[in-house]
């Protein structure tokens, strides 16, 4: 079933303008405050969402079932191990089918030269769960813990960048967190400090963003915490990349989030990690859990921004 407007698909953080990403955060806000009222609301009752996987997912899964769930409409779980999408029919094939069954459809842990082809060949709204270059949907859920403002004025990274290839985030696992990080500050006007191991440096091409006033770049992961007002990081090594392990330990050794880099930032500053998490590697303990930490407000908010984005692809603006 088409949506009553204009086709459009979430693939990357820069498909959406910045005042229609404000108005997903405080849709979002709106949708979390009837959830925890008990507030029932159904208005994607009768429609499906199709998530499609290539790899094993815990937040991303829970986070899109619970919340279409919560909007009244039920999920298809595919994998490419247990369709079609994983032998030999076209993708270009699955999307016109799935697409004629379904109504938005989620590609989480798809390349995304997949999704775009997906996409491409959709007769409804595509989001991008995650992809190896872009996961569009974790920063807003991020943002909507930042009180106040939905954005930060600056953001330290500490960890690996956009790696040329090598799937590094910046902060650590995949290079998909980079590039949406920097799409963000590019186009919300926040300024990121970034700081990598040689060899993971960010690709600005690949990221997408139009000049790099947005982001700067530090040798030492200390400086680029000093006066955050977010500091954020993720785990080193991604599924698929365990065989670099061992390297990936030694490059981002002197890359781990502690308390002396939370001390540096302002002292209101807060810590994230999409995660999951590496208690000794990538962050402290007691950074993680400690007061600065909103890691567990963040995953739960993704789950509403989820919500908000499903809402208005399949029904725009809504009050």
């Amino acid at each position: 079933m088409n949506p009553p407007h204009p086709l459009r698909h979430f693939l990357q953080f820069s498909d959406f303008t910045a005042a229609e990403h404000h108005w997903i955060l405080q849709r979002a806000a709106a949708l979390k405050s009837k959830f925890k009222r008990y507030e029932k609301h159904h208005p994607l009752a009768d429609r499906t969402l199709a998530m499609i996987f290539e790899k094993a997912s815990t937040r991303t899964r829970v986070s899109f079932e619970a919340g279409m769930y919560q909007l009244g409409g039920s999920v298809v779980h595919l994998t490419t191990g247990d369709s079609q999408l994983g032998r030999a029919e076209p993708i270009e094939d699955s999307a016109k089918v799935i697409s004629r069954m379904v109504d938005p459809g989620d590609d989480p842990h798809l390349r995304q030269d997949k999704i775009e082809k997906f996409a491409e060949h959709s007769r409804v709204p595509v989001i991008n769960g995650l992809t190896n270059e872009f996961h569009p949907c974790q920063i807003p859920g991020g943002h909507l813990h930042l009180p106040g403002v939905p954005r930060p004025r600056r953001a330290g990274r500490a960890g690996p960048g956009a790696a040329q290839g090598q799937g590094g985030r910046v902060g650590g696992r995949r290079q998909q967190h980079g590039q949406h990080r920097l799409q963000a500050a590019d186009l919300l006007g926040f300024t990121v400090h970034l700081s990598t191991p040689t060899g993971y440096e960010v690709d600005q091409a690949v990221a997408g963003i139009r000049s790099r006033d947005s982001y700067k770049v530090f040798k030492d992961p200390m400086e680029a915490c000093r006066g955050a007002d977010l500091v954020t990081t993720d785990v080193w090594t991604s599924m698929g990349f365990e065989a670099e392990n061992e390297e990936r330990r030694k490059a981002f050794a002197d890359w781990c989030v502690d308390t002396d880099m939370m001390r540096v930032a302002k002292p209101d500053a807060l810590f994230m990690h999409c995660l999951p998490a590496h208690r000794g590697e990538e962050v402290e303990a007691e950074v993680i859990d400690g007061p600065q930490s909103v890691v567990w407000d963040e995953a739960e908010n993704r789950m509403h921004v989820q919500k908000a984005l499903m809402e208005f692809l399949l029904l725009g603006k809504v009050d």
